[in-house]
């Protein structure tokens, strides 16, 4: 990492200010400035998110936001609405009113006297989230956006479900997270005298988001809006979609691709849930730079050759042994014109049997006549029991995160093998599993697995996917309760990857009706019937093995400096125990970190700690809980919250409760628990 002191313009900085709404409401912002833009308007540059400009992402923010301001444009990072130091409350994600908000965010940036009246919008995750989701707004002073780890689906492809399937995984996690930061106040040397009456407020007023998304356990209105892929034609201005193949967001790098018809790039690295410039496992690039050369040609009207480019670059990382985060992947880059890509090539496997509960993936054009897909009838029984390390969702690229060798959850699934490679398989898009399926019980998912099979046995997990079989009877807007015994087709496409398999070592298809604590488990063990004459599994295939030079603007990543601060701690861990005894299975997830700003002495720290549980063999035994601690404060104003979320289930319920505890110095000021019980429906 380059970190540059000087910039083609000279940058001051506003530490603060307000927008107005239109209902009276005020969002906080800070602006990055070049010095002489009252004389000189440039474009605006928008993130827009909710983690809290003065101290949560203060040592994130400066580094991106002066290093544009540098190169001409006024470049503000504003809190959303009941976050930070606005004002309001946010009563759950990307509502309507937070688009809308937005919307009025840019028409305030065009109308200032140092904007030129265009505006561009940049953001990670959240921010990436309603980039697209504003864009689809269609506001006449945005030019252009950058949506960096993001989706285009809040139902299929976000921290809540996944094909119809509860991901107890995240969804418990982030909620509970959410509800501890959305119980912080505001800065008293920001909003003055009136921080405490906002604080309690936003403790009184913002409910835990888990509630709603259980009670909307299918794809129906509440997650349609703000899926952008119900209507790409909604977007009308240039989008440039970024992602990395160890993070958990980048299927909708290719969606967007292929479903949006104005002007797009796409760019996947190995990267995990960070910007490309500090993304790790690396090569991470010079990231900056490539928003610089986007923002010129779409806001300044500069011909770069930008767009002459191809439309997505991607890397393709050679093979992993199990569990082998390092800091940097080897690889190389590829480039396509537009995607599904011509160089791109589906490879049909049939699923054949050749055991009791294992089989072959046989290639398609090698079964012909003389040799008919063998029908067949294999049975598995789900065992919930989080057999392996699945690997952290969403995760920074740290070495704990890459999930370890599968090999005890293979050995609790339908196997299908190919045999040693004749050649290296480069696998780049989306991997679909085709299979016909039975089982013994109405509610039933099924969990699939593409590994990668090393010569002495080993086996790395490529990609995965879930499907909830409800939602394969009937739809996942309305889902049937499954016939026992009654065959379905079920397609399960997995997430999008990147991944090189050399010449000589195997592919493996592993097929299982559980997969905890990935999954939520279906309310009894369930008996899955894999049905192999119709069922199959296309890989897509790189097939251009031409050597594609980086460009020289993914060079040496460059940033601005951070603000002088002190590093408090830092610490994560992921521990696995199995008590022989009892059964009884346990992941436990723990992270803490903080800072101190030295020019006024700020400190903000957070800890977190998820504890997924479960009983072997059953299900309803299943139980996730979520502590946070979050603290802000400077000399004699300290303040802390704790929030403790936990959840179980029976047949028929959802079972949640969230405990939410805020103190002032030692004084508890606030407590409140929340009890719900919301029925299931269909998983």
């Amino acid at each position: 990492m380059s970190v540059r002191t000087e910039f083609p313009r000279a940058v001051r900085m506003i530490k603060h200010v307000w927008i107005p709404m239109p209902d009276g409401c005020r969002l906080a912002a800070r602006i990055w400035l070049p010095e002489d833009a009252e004389d000189a308007p440039v474009p605006a540059i928008l993130e827009y998110v909710p983690y809290r400009k003065n101290d949560g992402l203060v040592l994130r923010d400066a580094p991106i936001h002066h290093y544009f301001a540098g190169h001409g444009y006024a470049s503000a990072r504003v809190d959303i609405r009941g976050t930070g130091d606005s004002d309001g409350i946010l009563q759950d994600e990307y509502l309507p009113l937070e688009q809308q908000d937005g919307v009025e965010v840019i028409r305030w940036l065009a109308s200032q006297p140092w904007c030129s009246g265009t505006v561009g919008i940049i953001g990670k995750s959240w921010g990436g989230f309603n980039a697209l989701q504003i864009a689809a707004l269609r506001p006449p002073e945005l030019g252009a956006i950058i949506s960096v780890a993001s989706t285009d689906d809040r139902y299929a492809d976000d921290v809540h479900y996944m094909g119809g399937c509860l991901l107890a995984w995240t969804a418990l996690p982030w909620a509970s997270t959410m509800l501890a930061y959305n119980a912080l106040p505001p800065d008293p040397a920001v909003v003055g005298d009136a921080w405490r009456r906002t604080w309690h407020e936003r403790l009184d007023q913002t409910p835990p988001y888990i509630h709603a998304w259980l009670a909307h356990q299918r794809r129906d209105e509440f997650w349609r809006q703000g899926s952008v892929c119900e209507d790409f034609s909604a977007i009308t201005c240039p989008v440039y979609m970024v992602g990395g193949w160890a993070d958990s967001y980048r299927n909708a790098i290719l969606r967007v691709l292929t479903g949006y018809q104005g002007p797009a790039k796409g760019l996947i690295g190995p990267w995990a849930h960070d910007y490309p410039e500090d993304g790790t496992p690396g090569p991470a690039i010079g990231f900056l730079q490539e928003a610089v050369r986007w923002w010129d040609h779409w806001l300044k009207g500069e011909q770069n050759g930008v767009m002459d480019e191809p439309v997505l670059r991607a890397w393709l990382p050679e093979p992993l042994r199990p569990g082998g985060g390092s800091l940097v992947q080897s690889g190389r880059w590829v480039a396509a014109d537009g995607w599904p890509a011509a160089q791109v090539l589906d490879r049909g496997y049939l699923l054949q049997p050749a055991g009791i509960s294992t089989g072959t993936l046989d290639q398609e054009h090698e079964v012909g006549a003389a040799r008919a897909p063998a029908a067949a009838e294999l049975a598995i029984l789900g065992i919930e029991a989080p057999a392996a390390d699945l690997g952290q969702w969403g995760g920074h690229g740290g070495p704990l995160e890459f999930p370890g060798d599968q090999r005890p959850d293979d050995g609790m699934s339908l196997c299908f093998d190919t045999g040693p490679l004749a050649e290296a398989a480069d696998i780049l898009g989306m991997p679909v599993a085709t299979l016909e399926l039975a089982a013994d019980r109405p509610l039933a998912l099924v969990a699939v697995r593409l590994c990668h099979v090393w010569p002495d046995g080993a086996s790395t997990l490529i990609t995965r996917g879930l499907q909830n079989l409800t939602h394969v009877a009937g739809s996942d807007a309305a889902p049937e309760p499954l016939l026992p015994g009654r065959r379905y087709l079920a397609e399960v496409q997995l997430n999008a990857i990147g991944y090189r398999v050399p010449a000589g070592h195997r592919l493996r298809l592993a097929v299982s009706p559980c997969y905890w604590p990935w999954a939520w488990p279906s309310p009894a063990p369930v008996t899955l019937r894999l049905f192999t004459g119709a069922s199959r599994l296309t890989v897509p295939l790189w097939t251009d093995q031409a050597a594609h030079r980086p460009p020289p603007h993914f060079g040496v990543p460059e940033r601005a400096p951070m603000p002088a601060h002190e590093e408090l701690g830092g610490a994560a861990s992921r521990e696995l125990r199995h008590d022989v005894g009892s059964g009884a299975a346990e992941v436990i997830s723990s992270a803490s970190g903080g800072h101190r700003l030295l020019d006024d002495g700020l400190t903000y720290l957070e800890r977190e700690e998820d504890r997924m549980r479960i009983v072997t063999g059953q299900p309803l035994s299943a139980t996730v809980r979520c502590d946070r601690e979050m603290s802000v404060g400077r000399g004699d104003w300290q303040v802390q919250v704790r929030s403790t979320s936990t959840m179980s289930a029976t047949a028929t319920s959802f079972l949640v409760t969230n405990v939410l505890e805020a103190y002032e110095g030692q004084d508890r000021v606030f407590a409140r628990t929340w009890h719900a019980d919301i029925p299931r429906d269909g998983g």
